[in-house]
């Protein structure tokens, strides 16, 4: 794929660019990416007649549990590995070109929460050293480097020391963004409760991993928001099969950038699309994934609105849980 293309793709700011761009992506892949090229045609799928996006068959998304997805000819200068409960097969993303995936994490991390320079931005996640096998720990380690306060960091097993920075991001009301795994901000809450002030945004990324049970997303906020007297609690939706998130102020409605789309398929029969409004398992349109697939059917139950925003209302049974995703209800 042409670098002028892959370029386009993160310029894309109406329907019709998508749609266009969407199609050329899935002529390639049908080509260049084995697996889906496989999929397809065990699925009977004749590529020269798809001319729509909602035409186009989704790769269910375990196979990135059993099978390198990737183009042919490319080889992973990154194998992100999903993490996964004791006893599941982990997932594994072969990303042939970091540079794409650095682009699209920055380019929706700017336009939701401004550049990382002017943050001071705390993880609570494993630090890069620890997991360097997560794609998210690997975006949180790109925007702390990017970010310009000498507070910037991992601090997971540090609750106290990360307890007295805020204290002093709450004095000096400099930007923050607080992020962490469900388990490790709940750590935090029950231990150093206090009063945050508005330049400071939580956010969770889901994931108990087994160190506390499992809780719906309205519980856990409701449990941050009473800890640290905050309005709301922000979230992030990303995934070791993709290369782009969405994100939510805390409205329990998650945001594309304009290369990402979300689409319904009809429980009862997965190759079929749902109208906006009506609730089934989440697929995804990510562009970013040129190298490997772009249209990837979750084992995540959602619905979408018009407007293309979504929200995750649950698992399937059959779906392992994710180690970064949280069990979710309505």
């Amino acid at each position: 794929m042409e670098q002028a293309f892959i370029e386009s793709i993160f310029k894309i700011r109406d329907l019709k660019t998508f749609k266009a761009a969407a199609l050329e992506v899935f002529h390639f892949q049908a080509k260049h990416t084995l697996v889906y090229r496989d999929y397809l045609a065990a699925l009977g799928t004749d590529v020269s007649r798809v001319q729509e996006p909602e035409e186009i068959p989704f790769l269910p998304i375990e196979f990135f549990k059993s099978h390198s997805v990737i183009a042919e000819g490319k080889s992973a200068e990154v194998i992100f590995k999903s993490s996964g409960t004791t006893g599941t097969t982990p997932s594994s993303h072969h990303v042939a070109d970091t540079q794409i995936y650095r682009e699209s994490f920055l380019r929706s991390f700017n336009t939701s929460y401004g550049s990382p320079e002017d943050l001071c931005i705390l993880a609570l996640l494993p630090s890069y050293l620890e997991r360097e096998s997560s794609s998210l720990v690997y975006m949180m380690d790109q925007l702390i480097s990017w970010s310009k306060h000498p507070d910037s960091g991992f601090y997971l097993d540090q609750l106290g020391e990360l307890s007295a920075i805020l204290e002093k991001r709450n004095n000096d009301s400099h930007s923050t963004l607080l992020l962490g795994v469900s388990f490790a901000l709940l750590d935090l809450a029950e231990n150093h409760p206090m009063s945050l002030w508005n330049n400071i945004r939580v956010m969770e990324t889901g994931g108990m991993k087994g160190r506390r049970q499992e809780m719906v997303r309205s519980e856990l906020h409701e449990a941050l928001i009473q800890a640290f007297d905050l309005d709301t609690v922000h979230s992030e939706y990303g995934m070791t099969e993709l290369l782009s998130q969405a994100y939510s102020g805390g409205d329990g409605l998650f945001k594309t950038p304009p290369w990402m789309k979300v689409l319904v398929r009809d429980p009862n029969d997965p190759l079929s699309l749902l109208p906006p409004g009506q609730s089934g398992g989440i697929n995804i349109i990510d562009l970013a994934n040129i190298y490997s697939c772009s249209f990837i059917a979750t084992g995540d139950l959602g619905k979408v609105y018009e407007d293309g925003s979504f929200k995750v209302l649950g698992r399937y049974d059959h779906s392992d849980i994710r180690g970064c995703n949280l069990l979710l209800s309505e």
